[in-house]
């Protein structure tokens, strides 16, 4: 694997040599000292121009991990805020000599014209609304653990899927692995064509709730949005928001599950979010050792594993 661009780059045997693989950094991950040597003299840099908390930290962990050297761009002090252009960072970065460059931009594509620019490896870390890989892959792992596979698992995708690269990469994801995806959503907030995607779509919530395996809420993505596409947050609560209430329509295996962060009493009751079908602080554990399977499997020479 040369770049991680989109989960269509990995296909399904792809994506489960990626689970596979992160079997044994979970083990890692769980050691008193968390650290294996497989990728010491690589440097790996983020590259951020949105802000991040869970996929920066993530990757930047992982790649510690891993024994790689690591290197934060930050664009809010950085000569970006001179007028320098994308490509130009990205040249001046690859020629400190860099391994991996891990991009977030609110552009869909920036990631493919990095890779374009580079001989260093590309991870997107989000691109606009585009896609996001390495979430739909711990999101994989995380059901996997539970239920042992995603093979024929009703999944329910609820929330502002017009604006989530979040829903785009699970989509693909969940699918190639066997999954059949419900979209549930008011139609403002669905993607003006889903023709391709793999899902069916309701407006019902509380239809689709009792026969779902998972549901996973998608952050009403506020910052994304130029228009008005709601008549109020308090009204996509009342239709769309996991309550105390609607939880009760849940089964008993059922996963509940969000990529955070979480507008607890929008999309999701502040305690539904806490309870034992709630994975969704498993889910940010479990990146950090996706992340350390991606950059093994792109930087790494099938070195050994061990402390």
């Amino acid at each position: 694997m040369r770049h991680l661009l989109s989960v269509a780059d990995l296909g399904p045997d792809g994506i489960e040599e990626v689970l596979r693989l992160t079997d044994n950094f979970v083990e890692v991950s769980a050691r008193a000292i968390p650290r294996v040597p497989a990728l010491r003299g690589k440097t790996v840099v983020s590259l951020f121009y949105e802000d991040s908390t869970r996929t920066r930290l993530s990757f930047e962990t992982a790649a510690k991990r891993l024994n790689a050297d690591t290197m934060n761009f930050s664009v809010s002090s950085s000569s970006v805020n001179k007028g320098e252009s994308v490509r130009d960072t990205v040249t001046t970065i690859a020629a400190m000599g860099v391994d991996a460059i891990v991009v977030r931009h609110s552009s869909a594509g920036v990631p493919w014209q990095v890779a374009r620019w580079t001989d260093a490896a590309v991870l997107n870390a989000g691109d606009g609304w585009h896609e996001h890989p390495t979430q739909a892959l711990l999101d994989c792992y995380t059901i996997r653990e539970r239920r042992g596979s995603l093979a024929g698992l009703r999944v329910a995708i609820v929330g502002d899927v017009k604006h989530s690269r979040v829903a785009r990469s699970n989509v693909l994801a969940f699918s190639l692995l066997g999954a059949d995806v419900t979209l549930v959503a008011p139609p403002t907030l669905l993607p003006p064509s889903l023709a391709g995607w793999p899902v069916a779509v309701s407006h019902d919530l509380d239809d689709v709730l009792p026969k779902a395996d998972v549901v996973y809420l998608l952050r009403m993505q506020r910052e994304r949005q130029t228009e008005a596409l709601l008549p109020s947050l308090r009204e996509y609560t009342a239709l769309y928001g996991l309550t105390r209430d609607r939880a009760k329509l849940l089964g008993d295996d059922t996963i509940v599950m969000h990529p955070g962060p979480m507008n607890r009493g929008v999309e999701i009751a502040a305690e539904v979010a806490d309870l034992p079908g709630a994975v969704i602080t498993r889910q940010v554990a479990n990146g950090v050792a996706v992340r350390m399977a991606v950059l093994f499997l792109i930087l790494g020479s099938g070195g050994d594993l061990g402390g």
